[in-house]
């Protein structure tokens, strides 16, 4: 058997190893809610004079908050890492979108799938720094994301979030490619496990156009990975910028 066969094969039955069995996360009451942080290099503080000329280029009426989009702005062509991609949103008074609904997720795909475009990313992350190893995020791959721009966990990544009809994630990746009849889900940490390297792990969610033949789905990636990015309103960092300045207009 060719040695990169064999490496495949062993991929997957870690990943299996790690998944199989695992509990889904059952959400707690709002006032039970535990709030993860990211960590690491430094997040920038939301600019006033930014914030207040910030890109208004689609409104969520139910919320009020708008949406931003890198390539229709002056950002068109420069794609981003994920800390610069956040750093540039929270400047803005915005952060890279959470995606905490099933309409939100369509609204989402919708835009991707009209503008063409290949990759984005959202603020999902996953929680593998200090602090992670608490027993209510293991296994991190499948408990241990979260939205670092609102805090909230994401879902267990093997199990169908309540009210959604389908689980986001892909069901498939790079390394479904090499097998015959069977996908490899996604979070797969595929980048890391076929070249060991702390910058590889795949530590950040991206939404893909299509790599696989998977539609529009939600991908794990390595964070050093330059993408386009959609930011949205971010009611603390607009509440941080009005103690800046508190004639400050929205």
């Amino acid at each position: 058997m060719p040695l990169w066969k064999l490496r495949i094969i062993l991929i997957i039955q870690f990943l299996v190893l790690l998944t199989d069995g695992a509990p889904p996360f059952i959400p707690k009451s709002r006032g039970g809610r535990r709030r993860l942080r990211t960590s690491g290099r430094l997040l920038a503080k939301p600019n006033p004079v930014k914030c207040s000329r910030r890109p208004r280029q689609l409104l969520d009426e139910s919320t009020g908050h708008y949406y931003f989009f890198s390539e229709d702005s002056y950002f068109k062509g420069n794609k981003a890492n994920w800390l610069d991609a956040r750093n540039l949103c929270r400047e803005l008074c915005m952060d890279l979108i959470s995606i905490e609904s099933p309409i939100e997720n369509e609204l989402i795909q919708q835009i991707i799938a009209e503008k063409g475009l290949r990759d984005v990313w959202t603020s999902g992350r996953l929680c593998n720094f200090k602090g992670c190893d608490k027993p209510h995020l293991q296994p991190r791959n499948v408990n241990g994301w979260f939205w670092s721009g609102s805090g909230e966990r994401i879902y267990a990544t093997n199990s169908t979030p309540p009210g959604w009809p389908e689980k986001p994630w892909s069901r498939t990746g790079y390394i479904g490619q090499f097998l015959e009849n069977r996908d490899v889900p996604q979070p797969d940490n595929a980048e890391y496990l076929l070249k060991p390297d702390l910058v590889n792990v795949e530590a950040c969610l991206s939404i893909n156009n299509n790599w696989y033949d998977d539609g529009i789905a939600w991908h794990d990636s390595a964070c050093y990975r330059k993408k386009s990015f959609i930011c949205e309103d971010s009611e603390p960092l607009m509440r941080k910028a009005r103690s800046y300045n508190p004639n400050i207009k929205f």
